[in-house]
């Protein structure tokens, strides 16, 4: 039986259980619920602090697991990445007071550096031949300055908003761009193939839709090239043996220019329908 670690809270968990419930597998009704046995997947679901499924995943306790690139690296587990899922973005930047003279991670030397990824951030600032003393703390990073324990932080950025509420700036490039993975034990990716297989076919499911159109014969080449697929068109007769029918995936964000180009070089009775689940 597999054993699959899952984020219990924060916001990789109801993504990755959302992911995982359209991969067709059973998930907790219960967010108390801390264990689930999928018989008919033969798949056992652990969920954990998304902090801690690195490390376990990592020491062969658990088979696979979905956490954050970001703890990933703070973990310096050995597990093994299989796949980027997409899902749960984050962006680490370096920020300081806004009256302050930091505009690159060189101007860190020396100083007090606050983050809730101590391990992830001092391997960062070490391929810099920066050195600066780390202040580790588990939440409410943005404080630090304002507290005195810190000169600047390290810390996830989406708007920017509470960094300045706090009276920060961003400073210096972006740290780490990070997004969900699947991960395995050393030496164990062979038994995840089934759910990286599944869990691929979602990523295909929300990325793509079928579009299906009829098309002159003297039109079809204009036509694919317009919806060329995945790796090909599926070109079918119809009973106007001067007209085909073609099938082809297409990425769902651009459905409606793809129709509009379709209709103008002579397509007719275009449909789009979305897919619920898919092999690539």
């Amino acid at each position: 039986m597999l054993r699959v670690a899952i984020p219990n809270k924060g916001i990789l968990s109801e993504s990755a259980i959302q992911m995982l419930k359209e991969a067709g597998y059973q998930t907790r009704r219960d967010s108390q619920e801390l264990h689930l046995v999928d018989q008919a997947n033969n798949t056992e679901f652990f969920y954990l602090r998304p902090r801690d499924i690195a490390t376990y995943v990592g020491s062969g306790s658990l088979d696979v697991g979905l956490t954050g690139l970001d703890l990933l690296m703070d973990s310096e587990s050995p597990a093994e990445e299989i796949a980027d899922l997409g899902f749960g973005g984050s962006t680490f930047r370096f920020a300081g007071p806004v009256d302050s003279n930091f505009k690159r991670p060189s101007d860190l030397q020396g100083k007090r550096l606050a983050t809730a990824y101590p391990k992830l951030i001092s391997n960062y600032l070490s391929k810099l031949d920066v050195h600066c003393e780390i202040v580790k703390l588990d939440g409410a990073v943005e404080s630090a300055v304002k507290l005195g324990v810190a000169d600047a932080v390290a810390d996830v950025v989406s708007t920017g908003n509470t960094l300045r509420k706090a009276g920060l700036q961003i400073f210096g490039e972006t740290i780490l761009t990070s997004t969900a993975r699947l991960i395995a034990a050393p030496g164990k990716s062979e038994a995840a193939q089934t759910l990286l297989m599944r869990l691929k076919g979602v990523l295909v499911a929300r990325k793509y839709v079928i579009i299906d159109y009829d098309c002159p014969i003297n039109l079809l080449d204009a036509a694919t090239k317009i919806t060329p697929g995945i790796e090909s068109p599926t070109i079918s007769p119809l009973a106007n043996l001067d007209w085909v029918a073609v099938r082809a995936l297409v990425p769902a964000e651009d459905t409606n220019q793809i129709m509009d180009s379709l209709y103008a070089v002579g397509a007719r009775a275009i449909l789009v329908s979305a897919i619920h689940a898919a092999r690539i």
